[in-house]
């Protein structure tokens, strides 16, 4: 095996990893301490890449784009949260379910009258749109590294604010007795909506990150919202630290089962059977790992604590 092609799609599903985790830390978020199935999580990703493709084609720089792009997802989120969502919390999941998908369409529709239907392409900035070599096998993107190392920093500040800090026992305190958190004087409701704001905040920073590479298009949060569920069940619902080593674990199988999964079939059955299975094989990985788990743990692999 080729010691440079390991280590690019290693990297590359790390990458993967984080931007799973940017979207499913959300997710986790709003449905395992609020109890909240939003469909529409996907379509705040899709918000964040928008935004961000326009403001950089209109200022011409992707750093201001990124500066005004996350607190405007944010203010998005907590609009959301305020007009609709928070009218949802007392129904049952069906509700929830409907009203959601319904503001997917919402969203597709704007998106599709203010931006138009072809999507938003441009292109990074020259300072990280060059490569780097990695220990001498192979150049690796210096863009795509620096997405590594922000989902990680990422991940630190949630795991600090989350376990850490008054806000974050609140947030847990609410997810764990909400009617006792509000005897004791605690706002639950703003605090609810600050969550909901935060996690719309950061699944429009993984569109923002991703939106060089591919493009802000209408629909691209429906795919990743999938797997984000996924995550977050091997995870374990309402678990951050779950979600994030459940992001790298789900990134890492599909980015190396796609590269390196027909390599290794060949070894036991024909090379034109494991070519034309591997495919196959590859996508369906993840959904095995998640009905296994599901079968031997279903609370996930790193559940949150409760009392």
């Amino acid at each position: 095996m080729d010691g440079g092609l390991f280590l690019i799609q290693l990297l590359n599903g790390i990458q993967l990893g984080v931007l799973l985790f940017l979207v499913a830390a959300g997710l986790t978020l709003v449905f395992g301490i609020m109890d909240f199935v939003n469909l529409a999580h996907g379509a705040l990703y899709m918000v964040g890449a928008f935004f961000c493709a326009w403001l950089t084609l209109n200022y011409d720089s992707f750093l201001l784009a990124l500066i005004i792009s996350v607190p405007a997802v944010f203010i998005v989120g907590y609009a959301l949260e305020l007009l609709v969502i928070r009218h949802l919390y007392h129904r049952d999941h069906l509700d929830q379910v409907l009203a959601t998908f319904g503001m997917i369409l919402i969203f597709d529709t704007l998106a599709h009258l203010i931006w138009g239907p072809a999507g938003l392409t441009f292109t990074l900035p020259d300072a990280v749109n060059g490569h780097v070599s990695l220990f001498g096998l192979t150049d690796f993107p210096v863009y795509r590294l620096l997405i590594i190392a922000a989902g990680l920093l990422v991940a630190l500040g949630l795991y600090l604010v989350i376990g850490r800090t008054r806000v974050g026992m609140l947030v847990r305190a609410g997810a764990s007795n909400r009617v006792m958190v509000g005897a004791l004087g605690v706002d639950v409701a703003k605090l609810f909506r600050y969550v909901f704001a935060a996690g719309a905040m950061l699944a429009g920073m993984a569109g923002m990150i991703i939106a060089p590479i591919t493009e802000a298009r209408i629909g691209m949060g429906n795919d990743i919202l999938i797997i984000a569920f996924v995550v977050i069940i091997i995870g374990g619902i309402g678990s951050i630290r779950g979600a994030f080593i459940a992001s790298l674990i789900v990134g890492l199988i599909d980015t190396m089962g796609r590269s390196f999964l027909d390599d290794l079939l060949k070894l036991i059955i024909s090379n034109q059977a494991a070519e034309t299975s591997a495919p196959a094989i590859s996508a369906m990985l993840v959904y095995i790992l998640m009905a296994a788990i599901l079968y031997f743990r279903p609370q996930g692999l790193f559940p949150p604590k409760v009392r």
